[in-house]
């Protein structure tokens, strides 16, 4: 079984952020999501993984290669224009028979893909849709199930009056290369939108596992700072580079933390960073790598990307300092 990242998203609504650099590529814990996503993949024994990639896609291209340094095979399939979540898969699946696991690259997730893919092959499905349940789904797509796993409707994005389940849409998926036929060429194409409920109409078999572990979609930059926040909680399984200097604290190679400045877990601070004399680094902050933390300068639940500079008593509260920004003497955000 082969898997396909959907990496291609321009990340609108976390702009400027993703104004240099394509969305999957944001750091969470100072590596890129993407590369948590992958992570997974191989975890889970998944290591022939295609990426679907856009605009800027060299940046990407660059970071992973051909995947040898992080233990699994990758190809790229490149989108001149836009084809919608099951208009790029279908171009990376092209001439394969092989049945496939989807997932979107700018997600931070530890879901179980080894037991979608059982449930799936149990059901002898075409389509398995990963679900989980919130407590509050107008923000995503609800899925509404029978008491089999079979799929009824699928509801875009519904109003309050619309709400007809509290299971919602992960866009991770098992699909069966039979389902290629059904998507159109040449034009974008979504699954949800279009694909999946046209497979309902044909009666063929869609189905929904309800996905145990954690799923955060990192579209908003308070879901973004979110992530942050669980990940240093421990709430998602995944790899944060350093080694711990004190309970929570990690400390990424090179890193200079000089003898007077203070850091409280949960906290990371990247490789070759500088934390000068007396400053202060609280709860939940993450500092990129190359980064310097001035002198008295001062972070509280702040993310702070690659090559930032923080002048002597700036301060940041609840922010994100972008990749080679500086942050003067004496400002506060």
């Amino acid at each position: 079984m082969r898997a396909v990242v959907m990496a291609g998203g321009e990340g609108s609504r976390l702009r400027p952020l993703t104004s240099t650099q394509p969305k999957p590529m944001l750091p969470i814990g100072n590596r890129p999501l993407l590369e948590h996503v992958v992570d997974l993949l191989g975890r889970s024994g998944l290591t022939d993984i295609t990426l679907t990639v856009g605009a800027r896609a060299e940046a990407i291209r660059t970071y992973f290669g051909d995947g040898a340094d992080h233990g699994v095979r990758l190809g790229y399939a490149a989108e001149d224009v836009p084809l919608g979540t099951a208009g790029s898969v279908r171009q990376a699946m092209a001439g394969s028979d092989e049945a496939c696991v989807v997932l979107s690259g700018d997600v931070l997730t530890d879901i179980d893909l080894d037991a979608l893919v059982a449930f799936h092959q149990s059901h002898e499905a075409e389509v398995t849709v990963a679900v989980q349940r919130r407590d509050d789904p107008l923000d995503f797509g609800v899925v509404v199930t029978g008491p089999d796993g079979g799929v009824d409707r699928f509801l875009e994005k519904p109003t309050r009056g619309r709400v007809l389940s509290d299971t919602v849409n992960t866009g991770i998926y098992v699909i069966e290369p039979s389902v290629w036929e059904s998507v159109p060429a040449g034009r974008a194409v979504d699954f949800a939108g279009e694909v999946l409920p046209g497979l309902l109409e044909q009666g063929r078999t869609v189905c929904a596992s309800v996905a145990e572990g954690y799923w955060e979609d990192v579209g908003t930059l308070h879901a973004y700072l979110r992530a942050h926040r669980d990940l240093l909680d421990g709430r998602v399984r995944a790899r944060i580079d350093g080694f711990q200097i004190a309970d929570g604290v990690w400390l990424g190679e090179g890193a200079e933390l000089h003898p007077t400045a203070v850091v409280t877990g949960p906290a990371i601070i990247g490789a070759r960073t500088r934390v000068d004399a007396g400053a202060e680094i609280g709860a939940y902050c993450s500092v990129g790598p190359d980064a310097q933390v001035g002198p008295e300068a001062s972070l509280e639940r702040s993310v702070v990307h690659a090559h930032a500079y923080l002048g002597r008593r700036a301060h940041v509260r609840g922010g994100v300092v972008g990749r080679t920004a500086r942050v003067r003497a004496g400002a506060r955000l």
